[in-house]
């Protein structure tokens, strides 16, 4: 007795080992954010971290912390869970009766067995399970595609705040110098020695470039929060950058000769190829579902005189009404529409990467002109404050002379962050230095 008593818990528990168990899996209750670099996942011990951090590092750190790539991640979980249903056959049934006697001639109960199996979902077996890895495969390139994004934005804020904070020193120069002399404008003024005729001119001026330093303060700003967002960091953290923008090599020529090759690199057209893939499979289903349900089984069974029967049985379904119709249609539908979202992105990626080159290209004039220019700004604000010591010049022409010179740097910051961020725009559309899909063999060719 005590042998059975033992034997039934450890039965009971290998028949629950089979199955699955719910754990509960709270919600966090405050905002996951790290306070510092050196709590982010790789932010210690990465190189440099407690000193000023490359464009590189802020790129792996972004990777590596970034709230949404974290929860997009997981998607893979559920794509290989709807893999794995689409690659387990359909389970046999099995049914039985038994049905004591109650009244008349028999003399004993009847009873009935049967075994059955469902033959349509063989029959669509391959096709599933085709379109269930491609579907795999999608979101697989669509992770590395938002990883790109991720990892194109990080580059942006760096860069824009790097440049930024190195232009700030004009920015306020040209104010101090404007203030300086605008305060002494008001004095005089007051004195009645000059005209408001005299003094307007610069109040404007002064104005202007308080206005430059608050924009560009202001932005700074917004820039560094939205780093520290896209970081997983809390808004008030101190992301320390290096003075300089480290990006990748750039080479405008080999990009534009590279762009015959573009569909089989960028993330985004693999994930619409492999979607494309996903939803053929899914018409050869629909198709072949329109396949009459079969049931095939055997059955055995006995009366209640003891004769017993048994053998095959079959379980056809008329395709009167209901042939699938639908559900083609529908797949069929689906399928043309990604066919044409692939030739929409695909023409909408080559004309963007080609538009971004050729501003790049205007850019890059505009700034050689610039920076072709700023010599002579220079030499005339040192002639400008030689003079200005030796009372050879007005205050107000050696204020103009300074300022443009001031005017001109700006320029040439402005044009070199407008270069940078095409730079990065294409880099980013085209993956240099940036994650890569790897696509099977048998994913080579299709949609071709």
């Amino acid at each position: 007795m005590k042998t059975k008593k033992g034997v039934r818990p450890l039965l009971a528990m290998t028949l629950l080992a089979g199955c699955a168990h719910y754990t509960p899996l709270p919600l966090v209750r405050d905002a996951p954010l790290a306070p510092s670099v050196s709590a982010l996942t790789g932010g210690d011990p990465a190189p440099g971290v407690g000193g000023p951090l490359s464009v590189a590092d802020v790129v792996t750190l972004a990777l590596a912390n970034n709230p949404d790539l974290r929860a997009t991640r997981l998607k893979r979980g559920i794509a290989a869970g709807q893999a794995t249903q689409a690659a387990i056959v359909a389970n046999p049934s099995l049914s039985g009766a038994f049905l004591p006697l109650l009244s008349g001639a028999g003399t004993v109960p009847a009873w009935n067995l049967g075994l059955a199996q469902d033959i349509k979902s063989l029959i669509t077996y391959r096709a599933r399970r085709r379109a269930a890895d491609a579907s795999t495969r999608q979101v697989a390139a669509d992770l590395v595609w938002q990883e790109w994004q991720v990892a194109g934005q990080a580059r942006q804020l760096a860069t824009d705040i790097i440049v930024g904070t190195r232009s700030r020193p004009s920015y306020l120069a040209a104010y101090n110098l404007l203030a300086d002399r605008n305060a002494k404008l008001e004095r005089a003024l007051a004195a009645r020695t000059v005209t408001l005729v005299t003094v307007a001119p610069d109040r404007v001026a002064l104005q202007a470039a308080r206005t430059s330093l608050n924009t560009l303060d202001q932005t700074l700003l917004t820039q560094r929060h939205q780093l520290n967002a896209l970081l997983g960091l809390q808004p008030d953290a101190v992301v320390p950058l290096a003075t300089a923008a480290d990006l990748p090599s750039f080479d405008p020529a080999s990009i534009r000769a590279g762009l015959a090759t573009l569909p089989e690199r960028r993330p985004d057209l693999l994930a619409l190829r492999l979607g494309y893939a996903a939803a053929d499979a899914q018409l050869r289903v629909a198709i072949l579902s329109q396949f009459p349900d079969l049931v095939l089984g055997g059955a055995v069974s006995s009366d209640n005189a003891k004769v017993i029967n048994g053998g095959p049985n079959v379980q056809v379904g008329l395709p009167v009404f209901d042939r699938n119709q639908g559900n083609v249609a529908i797949a069929r539908a689906t399928r043309a529409q990604l066919h044409e979202d692939y030739a929409a992105r695909l023409a909408a990626a080559t004309g963007t990467v080609g538009g971004l080159l050729r501003e790049y290209e205007q850019l890059a004039a505009q700034l050689a002109v610039a920076r072709r220019d700023l010599p002579a700004a220079r030499i005339a604000a040192a002639r400008a404050q030689a003079a200005f010591g030796a009372s050879n010049i007005d205050e107000r022409g050696y204020v103009d002379l300074v300022s443009n010179r001031f005017t001109k740097e700006q320029e040439i910051m402005t044009l070199e962050l407008a270069l940078l961020d095409r730079q990065i725009a294409i880099q980013t559309l085209v993956g240099d230095g940036l994650p890569t899909v790897d696509l099977p063999a048998e994913q080579q060719g299709m949609g071709q």
